[in-house]
C-alpha cells in the first residue's frame, strides 16, 4: 500500500510539472501567444510570411502554419506576405494580418492562394530604334541583347545596335553607363569608351559590369564609376588560352559569374564555353570547338560539344547552364565537369512543345536566366516565347503566343518579337530584352 501511495504522489507531481510546462504539445508559455494562420489552395513552396522580424516559410500544400516565435499577449501584430511562391505558380493574399494578440493562440489570420498569371508590360523603350535616355517610354534602344540585374534591382542592357551599355533603375529611368554610340574598342570613362556590338552583360556583387564585346572579340569591365577596361582578349578572332591579354575569343556572346568570381563566356563562333579566372587566366571550360547534336555532344566537358552557344548562367552550386542556340537545347555543365541536356530534343529538333526534359522542344533559344528556386527562364527566340523550366525539368510557356508582335497582356495573349535575353530580379519579376521591338519588357506574377 505504501508503494502504491508513493507511486500515486509521483504521478501527480509529474502531471503537475507537465501542466506547468505545457505538456507534450508545448503551447506558448503563460503571458505569450503563438501566431498562426490558415492556408488554402497553396500548391507551391516558397511562400514566406513575416511578423516584423519573425518569418515563417510555408510548405507546399500546407493548410496552416505557425510563427516560430511566441509574442506577448496583448502585443500588436502585423503579419504580411514577405515573398510570394516563385516561378509563376501561385499568388497569395492575406487577411486579418493586423491586430492585438488575444488570450487564445489561434489568431484569425488567413492566407488564400490561386494560380498566378503572367502579366506582360513594357518596362522601358519607345519601340522606335534610337538612343535616347529618359524615363520609361521616353527612352529608346536599338536591338538590345542580353540583360542582367543587380541586387538592388537595377537592370543592365547590352544595347547591341547602339554599341553602348545602358542602365535602368527599378523605377524605369534609363541612362547610358558606358559607350560612345559608335563602334570602337577604346577604354576610358563612360562615353569616352567604345564597344562594337556588345552582346552580353553580367554584374558582380560590388557593381562591376562585365561585357561580352561581340565584334571586338573582347571581354570588357566597367567599374561602378564608369571606367571601362579590357579584362581579356587580344582582339583577334581565335581561341587561344592563356594570360588574359594574350587569349582570344571568336564572337563572345554572353558572360556570367560564379560565386568565386570566375567569369564564363559563351564563345559563340568557337562553339566553346570559356572561363576567365579572377587571376586573369583564360581556359576552355567545356567543348571541343566543333558542333554536334546533344545526343552525341553530352558527356565530359573536355569531349562535349555545342552548336552556337548563345547564353550562359551560373547557379549558386557552381553549375553553368547554356542556351545552345542551334541545338535548340538548354544544356548544363555540372560543377564536376559533365555536360547534360536539361531540356530540348537530343537530336536538335526545333519546335515549341511543352513537356519534361528532352520531350520538350525549343527554336533557337537565345537567352537564359535563373531564379533563387532553380527555375530557368528561356528567351525562346525562334518561337517568340518566354519559357520556364522548373527545377524538376518541366517546360512550360509563361508568356507569348509565337506571333511576331509586341503586344502587352496576360500569358499567351502577350507577344514578343525576337526576344534576345532574360533576367530575374529578387522579387521574381522576369525582364525580357525584346530585341526586334527595341523594348525592355517586364513579366510579373499577378
Amino acid at each position: 500500500m505504501k508503494s502504491n501511495a508513493v507511486a500515486t504522489r509521483l504521478a501527480m507531481l509529474v502531471c503537475a510539472l507537465l501542466a506547468a510546462c505545457g505538456g507534450g504539445s508545448q503551447p506558448a508559455a503563460p503571458g505569450t501567444v503563438t501566431l498562426s494562420a490558415s492556408v488554402s489552395n497553396l500548391t507551391a513552396a516558397g511562400l514566406v510570411l513575416s511578423n516584423g522580424t519573425d518569418k515563417v516559410t510555408v510548405p507546399a500544400n500546407a493548410t496552416s502554419v505557425a510563427f516560430p516565435t511566441a509574442m506577448a499577449r496583448g502585443g500588436a501584430y502585423n503579419v504580411s506576405i514577405a515573398s510570394q511562391p516563385p516561378g509563376f505558380t501561385d499568388i497569395c493574399a492575406l487577411s486579418g494580418g493586423t491586430g492585438t494578440a488575444s488570450d487564445v493562440n489561434a489568431i484569425n489570420i488567413a492566407v488564400s492562394c490561386r494560380p498566378a498569371v503572367a502579366v506582360v508590360t513594357t518596362f522601358a523603350g519607345s519601340g522606335t530604334p534610337g538612343h535616347a535616355d529618359g524615363a520609361g517610354a521616353a527612352a529608346s534602344f536599338n536591338g538590345p541583347g542580353h540583360i542582367a540585374v543587380d541586387a538592388a534591382g537595377n537592370l543592365y542592357v547590352a544595347d547591341t545596335g547602339n554599341h553602348t551599355i545602358r542602365k535602368i533603375t527599378p523605377d524605369g529611368n534609363v541612362s547610358t553607363l558606358a559607350g560612345s554610340g559608335t563602334p570602337g574598342n577604346a577604354n576610358g570613362m563612360g562615353a569616352a569608351a567604345s564597344f562594337n556590338n556588345p552582346s552580353g552583360v553580367a554584374v558582380d556583387a560590388t557593381g562591376n559590369v562585365y561585357v561580352a564585346d561581340f565584334r571586338n572579340n573582347l571581354i570588357r569591365k566597367i567599374t561602378p564609376a564608369g571606367l571601362v577596361t579590357t579584362l581579356a582578349g587580344d582582339g583577334s578572332h581565335n581561341s587561344a588560352n592563356g594570360a588574359a591579354m594574350s587569349a582570344s575569343f571568336a564572337f563572345p556572346g554572353d558572360v556570367t559569374l560564379d560565386s568565386a568570381g570566375n567569369l564564363y563566356v559563351a564563345d559563340v563562333d568557337n562553339y566553346l564555353i570559356r572561363k576567365v579566372s579572377p587571376a586573369g587566366l583564360v581556359s576552355t571550360y567545356a567543348g571541343i570547338g566543333s558542333p554536334a547534336m546533344p545526343y552525341y555532344g553530352n558527356g565530359p566537358a573536355a569531349t562535349a560539344s555545342f552548336n552556337l552557344p548563345a547564353s550562359v548562367r551560373a547557379d549558386a552550386s557552381g553549375n553553368v547552364y547554356v542556351a545552345d542556340n542551334r541545338n535548340n537545347s538548354i544544356r548544363k555543365i555540372s560543377a564536376d565537369g559533365m555536360v547534360t541536356s536539361v531540356a530540348g530534343d537530343l537530336y536538335a529538333k526545333s519546335g515549341r512543345v511543352n513537356g519534361t526534359g528532352t520531350a520538350a522542344t525549343f527554336s533557337a533559344p537565345n537567352g537564359i536566366a535563373m531564379d533563387a528556386s532553380g527555375n530557368i527562364y528561356v528567351a525562346d527566340s525562334g518561337n517568340n516565347l518566354i519559357r520556364k523550366i522548373s527545377a524538376a525539368g518541366v517546360v512550360t510557356t509563361i508568356a507569348g503566343n509565337a506571333s511576331d508582335q509586341s503586344v502587352n497582356g496576360t500569358g499567351t495573349a502577350a507577344s514578343f518579337r525576337d526576344p534576345a535575353g532574360v533576367a530575374v530580379d529578387g522579387a521574381g519579376n522576369v525582364y525580357v530584352s525584346d530585341s526586334g521591338s527595341n523594348l525592355i519588357r517586364k513579366i510579373s506574377a499577378q
